[in-house]
């Protein structure tokens, strides 16, 4: 495949396609994915980045065979505020350097311009075998997932990506649209099987009945989950979606683990009438959090995660953040219900992702 050419990567993967949608399809009603079929794509050399075993605990990542850094980072937060180059790229070049080695992204962070994935560009072009990198399809079609994992290609500047995982499933609408003929996964299993992307993975914040169907149905590697100590008050992750991708072998990955800031007890509320125009629907957060970000990330990192990814707005947020893994200690049973009744006061706003009408925010 030419690195250099995203046109030429598209017509080449096209070109693929009209022979292999028929098996794709086969394999999607069958319920599996035969691992022959991308053994080309599973032989690659992983990435390896050599600070990360000196600079913090790592941890499988499933049973891709991957060890991965227990802080990740993410694709939002100054990765995704538009011409914010001089910011961003610093930040992913500084996270490399401290260690970390799986990247985070999505084809909508940063709106229609892609700015999140623009980022990653700039430093995968020179350090892609540094970092597992892991990008979403929000689309829910197979075509539409396409369209999306070509231009993911062209904007992270490689001609693969790690993972790609289908973005935020919510209910059964979208497990429905995404298993339907012609639907997003079919698209996934054809650049799996081409060897365009490695591994395949889900994620959700809503609620947690429809990833689990969705992982009943397919042997996803990795799902990336919302879990903090907000969690168990309301539609808890952890206490049936959690075993489960433990029971199936699975790369966890945590998410929302300050919850937007709303956790933290050094976040400064904006006033509620800002917060009224931020997103229709949202919980308002009238106070700041109670928890600290060292028992934010604590907590989530008890859990049988393998990594959890965050996002940072500047370098001394993601330097604090690599220096909390790195000296991390895993809370007891105790310790553990203590920081989700001390989470409980402020849990609705930290979890305000499963408080909107995800349906028609879709």
């Amino acid at each position: 495949m030419d690195k250099t050419n995203p046109e030429k990567i598209s017509h080449d993967r096209r070109a693929f396609l009209k022979g292999s949608t028929a098996a794709a399809a086969a394999a999607l009603a069958a319920g599996a994915l035969p691992r022959a079929a991308v053994a080309d794509a599973k032989s690659w050399t992983m990435p390896n980045n050599p600070r990360t075993q000196d600079a913090m605990q790592t941890r499988n990542l499933g049973k891709t065979g991957y060890k991965v850094g227990v802080f990740s980072l993410g694709g939002q937060a100054a990765l995704e505020k538009p011409n914010n180059f001089d910011v961003a790229v610093p930040i992913i070049n500084r996270a490399l350097d401290l260690g970390v080695n799986y990247c985070d992204t999505s084809s909508i962070y940063g709106g229609p311009l892609r700015w999140s994935e623009q980022y990653y560009g700039q430093v995968m072009k020179t350090r892609r075998s540094e970092a597992f990198l892991a990008t979403k399809t929000k689309e829910r079609t197979r075509e539409g997932s396409l369209r999306m994992i070509d231009k993911s290609l062209q904007l992270l500047q490689t001609d693969h990506v790690d993972l790609w995982q289908l973005h935020d499933i919510g209910t059964m609408k979208d497990i429905n649209a995404v298993f339907a003929p012609g639907g997003a996964m079919e698209a996934l299993i054809e650049m799996q099987q081409q060897g365009v992307v490695r591994y395949l993975g889900v994620t959700g914040h809503f609620r947690p009945d429809s990833l689990m169907e969705a992982i009943n149905r397919h042997p996803f590697d990795t799902i990336l989950m919302a879990l903090n100590a907000a969690d168990p008050h309301h539609f808890s992750f952890e206490a049936d979606l959690l075993p489960l991708a433990v029971e199936k072998q699975m790369g966890i990955i945590g998410m929302k683990i300050p919850g937007r800031g709303r956790l933290l007890s050094t976040w400064t509320p904006e006033p509620l009438e800002v917060q009224k125009h931020m997103w229709e629907g949202m919980v308002l957060a009238p106070t700041p959090g109670t928890l600290t970000m060292q028992e934010a990330i604590g907590y989530t990192l008890s859990r049988p995660v393998s990594t959890v990814i965050i996002g940072c707005d500047n370098i001394p947020q993601l330097e604090e953040n690599v220096r909390i893994a790195a000296n991390f200690t895993p809370y007891n049973a105790q310790q553990m219900a203590a920081l989700a009744a001390k989470a409980e006061p402020v849990s609705k706003p930290s979890l305000f992702f499963r408080f909107y009408d995800h349906d028609a925010a879709s």
